[in-house]
């Protein structure tokens, strides 16, 4: 039953709003969905390989479950909800060898357990309702923002993933030099262009004075726009990526082994729950609450209009998921506000998008396995680097609705504390903070009476026998 108010006690938890096959009704052409899909790689393949490589990740249970989860979030929200890594609970990883697998499964555990909770009660709702869109929008600029510098790292420097830092400059050609990446970044914008698929972008006159011959340029325009945006450019670049691969070292083709890996269950102990909770959970906890679930729903508000998904669907998506597949070593997810806008950008319009994704993962995850690292290690970083680089300004393009000053001196207060001290967290409060002053600060204060001071008036008797007791 369909309801325009929304409500904190009758929202379903995982439950679709419309025909789960509807879902996957494409909203635009099949090659604009399948280009969309991999939208969001440029941040999900440096964070498995890095966890691979220093955590030793079992790949093919992360890339079987993560299959999975794209294709059920696919049928529940009809959108392209992405599936990410928890980013702060893999930095913390990364930069830490000694933290194991069940200690990594543990963080992920804790914040799925909070975000179910949080979910269920109907606490995050009340969350998305009272949290100001400023500081949402400062958060979604500086996760923007800071993919955006990370895409350009990536670019220009070689990256040692393992060791987490940016190696010296890279060479402008060869496979994965900066002449390549510039040749992907020209190709997209030539064939994308600013994200709007053409259609919007030129529309015809529809008054009677306009020139006939005005209107059929405007006609060839934007039929050739549209041919443009129903070629899978960026799912055409992430092809050249691994055609690149195998070129860059054939010794993979030796390397590669087929079957999955075997799935079995974790063993934490309780010191895995303490470390797992202290270490991982309590810096994700936050950034979770604010990037994966509500600006999210924000930004699919915004993207979607028709098809707003529920915050508490996305709350508790993010619990189950996690629930399940972190007992048997997956890697903690989540929903990204960065990875939607980046499927989005690159043509993602239904849930079909991720589906695509999930199938094509599942594919890996069955037939190569854990050998499909190989493979990661040699993809030109430079390519993923493009891939982020247009999903970080996608995002961070969200913002641009401020439309006071009050509201834009907010978001940005907001970024630029959750940049610099880099806690999304930070920002978030010291945003919060601001707008509470803001508007503290045209409220009417009523211990002054009547009273209005006027300077240029002058000051009788009584006043100042008044003002002078």
């Amino acid at each position: 039953m369909a309801n325009d108010t929304p409500s904190t006690t009758t929202t379903p938890l995982l439950r679709p709003s419309r025909r789960w096959f509807s879902s996957l009704r494409l909203k635009t052409t099949l090659s604009a969905e399948l280009g969309g899909s991999v939208g969001d790689l440029g941040t999900y393949i440096p964070i498995v390989l890095a966890l691979t490589l220093v955590n030793h990740l079992d790949l093919s249970t992360t890339l079987i479950f993560t299959a999975l989860y794209n294709i059920s979030t696919g049928f529940l929200f009809g959108i392209p909800m992405p599936v990410q890594p928890m980013k702060s609970i893999a930095a913390v990883a990364i930069s830490d060898p000694l933290l194991s697998l069940p200690q990594i499964a543990a963080a992920g555990l804790s914040t799925a357990a909070t975000l179910f909770i949080l979910g269920a009660t109907g606490l995050m709702s009340l969350l998305y309702r009272f949290i100001p869109l400023p500081v949402v929008r400062g958060v979604q600029l500086s996760q923007g923002l800071a993919f955006a510098f990370s895409a350009i790292k990536y670019i220009r420097y070689n990256q040692d993933f393992s060791a987490g830092k940016s190696g010296p400059p890279r060479n402008w050609l060869g496979l994965d030099g900066i002449a390549l990446a510039l040749f992907a970044i020209l190709s997209l914008v030539l064939v994308t262009g600013s994200g709007d698929f053409g259609d919007e972008a030129i529309p015809l006159g529809v008054h009677e004075e306009e020139n006939n011959s005005v209107n059929r340029s405007r006609r060839r325009v934007r039929r050739r726009l549209r041919i443009m945006s129903s070629i899978p450019a960026a799912l055409i670049v992430f092809i050249l990526g691994l055609v690149l691969c195998f070129i860059r070292d054939p010794s993979i083709v030796k390397d590669l082994r087929f079957g999955p890996s075997r799935i079995h269950l974790l063993r934490i102990t309780w010191e895995d729950w303490k470390i797992g909770f202290f270490r991982g959970a309590i810096p994700q906890i936050p950034l979770s609450i604010l990037n994966s679930v509500i600006a999210v729903c924000k930004l699919s508000a915004d993207l979607f209009p028709d098809r707003e998904v529920s915050v508490t669907s996305v709350s508790v998506s993010v619990g189950v998921m996690n629930l399940v597949g972190c007992w048997f070593g997956a890697m903690p997810v989540c929903h990204g506000a960065g990875g939607l806008a980046g499927q989005y950008r690159f043509g993602g319009r239904s849930g079909a998008s991720v589906v695509f994704l999930g199938l094509g993962k599942l594919l890996i995850g069955l037939v190569f396995g854990n050998s499909f690292v190989r493979i990661l290690g040699q993809f030109p970083i430079g390519i993923l680097g493009v891939l982020l680089l247009f999903a970080g300004i996608e995002l961070a393009m969200a913002s641009r609705d401020m439309n006071t000053k009050e509201e834009s001196f907010v978001m940005l207060v907001c970024a630029a504390v959750s940049m610099t001290g880099s806690s999304a967290a930070l920002g978030f409060g010291c945003g919060i903070l601001l707008y509470g002053l803001l508007k503290l600060r045209q409220m009417e204060c009523s211990c002054f009476g009547n009273f209005n001071f006027d300077p240029k008036r002058p000051v009788a008797v009584d006043d100042e026998t008044s003002l002078n007791p």
